[in-house]
């Protein structure tokens, strides 16, 4: 079994940026259907409160300063979720806003909601809330795409029995999915205008203009446009150190084949050990060592 040399690399600091240029857009290119910039957009109060008041069509009377990427974690060996927007009001209920540019299957959309969901509730409860005091929440998702059947803006879901659909399950929860190429009246004229200018077609708007005034300050700042390089950065590191991972574990996989390839043909330790050197970068005490582990 044969596998080729791993090709020369250039330094580790040159790897990483070399991916976030080729990986993010550019500062000036991002639009608010750009996960970054939705997040700081909707960290400003006022601009997240009002979008949540057109989309659940309520009046909220306070917003909890809006938390953007808050981490959550339900346990150590558990898989960490940011939440783009994490907000509260003065009611006790919590809202999730997510700009979810990537397309994932509709079964993973709906499995993605339900996870978030579980994150919520473990963090309430991991600060001593009973589960019956478990703040109602709701979880919001921006798509620039065709969901489910295609037709809609706006699909909204919460627990209802199959017997009577007009029993609902009052568990505190609800998941509403908003598309961007929805066909039908179904949302008032604020949303469809806000939604259109997510899919970055002309507005008119006294609102999305105001969005679109504020992501144009943004852009003048040098301490946002650092900060974004900044998160390139750390999306390149984390992209680098996955791929180095596999390809250490692709390694680690190789050579203990070419051994037990070796000895299935009745080979010597020493033959091994001689494949092993003529196939990957190893010292003749390296290879030694992994026959030996292996054999």
């Amino acid at each position: 079994m044969k596998l080729s040399k791993e090709p020369p690399h250039s330094s580790p600091k040159a790897t990483v940026e070399e991916t976030a240029a080729n990986y993010l857009k550019p500062w000036e290119d991002l639009t608010i259907a750009d996960d970054y910039m939705f997040k700081l957009v909707m960290s400003h109060m006022h601009i997240c409160k009002h979008l949540l008041e057109l989309i659940l069509n309520v009046k909220i009377r306070k917003l909890v300063e809006p938390e953007t990427e808050k981490a959550m974690k339900i346990g150590y060996e558990s898989k960490g979720v940011r939440l783009d927007v994490y907000v509260e009001d003065e009611e006790g209920t919590v809202y999730d806003v997510e700009m979810q540019v990537r397309r994932y299957p509709e079964a993973w959309l709906g499995r993605r909601t339900r996870y978030y969901q579980s994150v919520i509730d473990f963090g309430a409860l991991q600060v001593g809330t009973e589960y019956h005091q478990l703040k109602k929440s709701i979880i919001i998702f921006i798509c620039p795409f065709k969901i489910f059947d295609g037709k809609r803006h706006i699909y909204t879901f919460s627990n209802l029995c199959l017997q009577n659909k007009k029993l609902a399950l009052d568990d505190g929860s609800m998941k509403i999915f908003l598309s961007t190429k929805g066909k039908m009246k179904d949302v008032p004229a604020k949303v469809k205008n806000f939604l259109k200018f997510v899919d970055g077609l002309p507005v008119k708007d006294s609102w999305v203009d105001e969005l679109q005034e504020l992501i144009a300050e943004l852009k003048t700042s040098e301490r946002e446009k650092a900060n974004y390089m900044t998160y390139q950065m750390k999306i390149a590191e984390v992209q680098s150190e996955a791929r180095a991972e596999a390809k250490a574990e692709e390694r680690k996989i190789g050579i203990k084949s070419l051994i037990a390839t070796a000895k299935a043909f009745a080979a010597t330790p020493a033959q091994a050990v001689e494949q092993l050197m003529k196939n990957y970068p190893l010292s003749e005490e390296e290879a030694k060592a992994a026959v030996q582990a292996n054999w």
